[in-house]
């Protein structure tokens, strides 16, 4: 499956009122795509541009409420932000006052502050987001400007979205019918291949459908910035039955790409049901009383897919994909 490169993507900058204006147009419906911008477990995942990483310390968004989070760099060094809300409107949109602090939220005045607005408008299969970053003064613009901004969003972005649409095209590759499986889904910092060629020789059996699939192997007319050297070589997906024909699967998660792995987040049960009511019937139950990180929707890749934790901290994915269409 294609990414739809006719999605619309405008960057304007606007000296005269010392704004920057986004408008960037996601294959997902409003729900998941709020949920990209609203929950920090996924923020973490792209917001900072590479090669720096973001890591939440807390985050309560509501009005009056405060996100502090630390943009990483690659030696480890931390520089810590913080964005206030100001105003929530659910699923429509959002607004905040950014600024560079102390791992304890005190305000570093000599850098410039950022007021984001930032709306949602659905429109069919699609979700548009609308985004205004306005500065103090036009220096403060084009500092931001100098140090990349548009750059290093619009990479965040789409190595974000390379990475799962490859990732669940594999998937589907491997998985040609639907009956229902259950599989176990392992992340890994680089160590994946070492990891399955040792679970491959402990269980005997063999990997499914074309073996260790690497960031390498994406195609290059896949509409994708290429893949960086380092992470050419890192296994994107692999699956291998084992005991009872249970099924692993595995992929890196790069730092690269501003993945972040602690023990306890880098294995989930994934079920993958025979039906679409199956899959929402399982997630309506699993859920109550745990924490959603990704709401069950149709996603661009094809599957109607959620992920969350539940209550009693078990990490799951439900994915229905329907290989009849």
């Amino acid at each position: 499956m294609k990414m739809n490169n006719n999605l619309r993507f405008d960057f304007i900058v606007n000296k005269e009122n010392n704004t920057v204006n986004v408008e960037r147009e996601f294959a997902a419906n409003l729900e998941l795509v709020w949920e990209a911008w609203t929950n920090p477990e996924i923020l973490d995942q792209w917001w900072a541009p590479k090669p720096y990483r973001t890591e939440t310390k807390s985050m309560d968004f509501r009005e009056g409420g405060m996100w502090l989070y630390a943009m990483i760099s690659p030696e480890n060094v931390k520089h810590w932000c913080k964005n206030d809300y100001h105003k929530i409107v659910y699923q429509s949109m959002f607004s905040g006052l950014d600024a560079f602090c102390d791992e304890n939220g005190a305000i570093n005045k000599e850098m410039p502050r950022t007021l984001w607005t930032t709306g949602f408008n659905e429109n069919g299969k699609t979700t548009l987001v609308t985004i205004s970053a306005r500065y103090e003064s036009l220096a403060d613009l084009e500092k931001v400007i100098e140090l990349g901004f548009k750059e290093g969003f619009t990479m965040a972005l789409e190595n974000l979205d390379q990475y799962i649409e490859a990732q669940f095209k594999l998937r589907k590759q491997n998985k040609t019918g639907n009956k229902a499986r259950v599989s176990s889904y392992l992340n890994f910092d680089g160590k994946t291949e070492k990891a399955f060629l040792f679970y491959k020789k402990v269980f005997k059996t063999e990997f499914l459908g074309k073996g260790i699939e690497r960031f390498g192997d994406i195609p290059a007319d896949a509409g994708h910035p290429p893949v960086a050297d380092e992470i050419k070589k890192m296994v994107l997906h692999v699956e291998l039955p084992i005991t009872g024909n249970h099924i692993l699967m595995g992929t890196d998660a790069p730092k690269e790409m501003g993945f972040t792995l602690t023990t306890g987040n880098n294995m989930h049960i994934c079920i993958e049901p025979e039906t679409r009511e199956e899959a929402k019937r399982l997630f309506d139950e699993l859920t109550v009383g745990g924490q959603i990180s990704m709401p069950l929707a149709d996603m661009f890749f094809g599957a109607y897919f959620g992920e969350f934790k539940d209550q009693f901290g078990i990490n799951w994915m439900i994915n229905y994909q329907n290989n009849d269409l």
